[in-house]
């Protein structure tokens, strides 16, 4: 299933191709993407084709943080109807929260959570399907649009505690260090951005909780438009649900506001089940989370919905045919992803 991501992600991207010696439209038709989708911010094009474009951009300009610069033309507005809501949610962390719920009507590949961790808070950001797109310009671009996002709400001169990427560094971090500060680790356990909680505790100036309401039903339309399938629906709600271990058929039609033998009628129609599907999801998920990690197995299995790390053991040998620790030396079929 192709997925998609809407073509605002390329906002400003013509122009940067340009200042480093590129001609955009021809790399963009060379990658699969047709130069006239920049007319309409709101088109949805091949999310894998844009993570090619931006990885081949990088490459052939030689320029290792080519997906940063390009998170420099972002704002709030870059993302459509949904920065309404997000702008007038009373708290930064509201605001996130929100990000996260709606990110769909933007993208289809991303996803964003928080997680406490005493006075912290940590922004986890990954991409949950097309585990083998090329990331790195992507999972930069979108890590420095976050950032940006965050100085919007809480103000310019705000700054995170550290910014983390899983890949490695790049031989100059001039560019980085001039976006972020000296606070970045490479070959981190996850990508994402980790800052004070209370940072977002705080009441926003922009906020306008009746704004908000009004833009979160408009919102809650789109995400229950009529292309979209209950397939799709249960897909979302699953990928959501997992991590918070309420998972269920159950939960899910109750989101749904159905019963649960309409979600396995409708689901039996495009020859699925439930458990086809959440198995589906933790697959994404799960080589998302496990390419290039260092990070502890048990938090893996924690955001995939395992009670037990060897529960998660045993359904990746299953699902995949070879085992963590195969996955984890490359000595598995994944094709060496660790």
């Amino acid at each position: 299933m192709q997925s998609t991501i809407r073509s605002a992600t390329l906002i400003g991207y013509p122009e940067l191709a340009r200042s480093i010696g590129l001609d955009p439209d021809r790399l963009m038709r060379r990658c699969g993407l047709n130069p006239s989708c920049l007319a309409d911010p709101d088109s949805r094009i091949d999310a894998t084709a844009v993570a090619r474009l931006l990885e081949t951009s990088a490459a052939e300009g030689q320029v290792e943080d080519f997906g940063l610069r390009l998170s420099k033309a972002r704002r709030l507005s870059n993302l459509g109807p949904f920065s309404l809501v997000v702008r007038e949610e009373t708290t930064a962390r509201r605001a996130i929260e929100t990000l996260g719920r709606y990110l769909q009507l933007h993208s289809e590949l991303l996803s964003i959570r928080i997680e406490d961790a005493g006075q912290l808070a940590i922004l986890r950001v990954h991409i949950v399907q097309g585990a083998r797109m090329p990331r790195r310009q992507g999972m930069e671009l979108f890590v420095g649009y976050l950032f940006r996002i965050l100085q919007e709400l809480l103000g310019p001169s705000w700054k995170p505690r550290r910014v983390l990427f899983t890949h490695s560094p790049p031989a100059n971090l001039s560019g980085h260090a001039a976006v972020f500060g000296h606070i970045v680790d490479f070959d981190a356990e996850f990508n994402g951005i980790v800052c004070a909680a209370e940072d977002l505790a705080g009441l926003l100036p922009s906020a306008d909780p009746a704004m908000a309401r009004y833009a979160r039903q408009y919102l809650d339309a789109m995400i229950s438009r009529p292309d979209m399938t209950l397939a799709d629906k249960v897909r979302w709600l699953v990928r959501e649900t997992l991590p918070l271990g309420r998972c269920s058929i159950d939960k899910v039609a109750q989101h749904l506001g159905v019963d649960r033998r309409t979600v396995h009628r409708n689901l039996a129609r495009d020859g699925e089940t439930f458990s086809s599907l959440v198995d589906e999801v933790r697959a994404e998920l799960a080589e998302g989370y496990l390419e290039g990690s260092k990070g502890r197995l048990a938090d893996v299995a924690d955001l995939l919905g395992f009670s037990q790390l060897s529960a998660f053991s045993r359904w990746h040998k299953r699902h995949f045919g070879f085992s963590l620790t195969e996955r984890r030396s490359g000595s598995g079929t994944g094709g060496g992803m660790k």
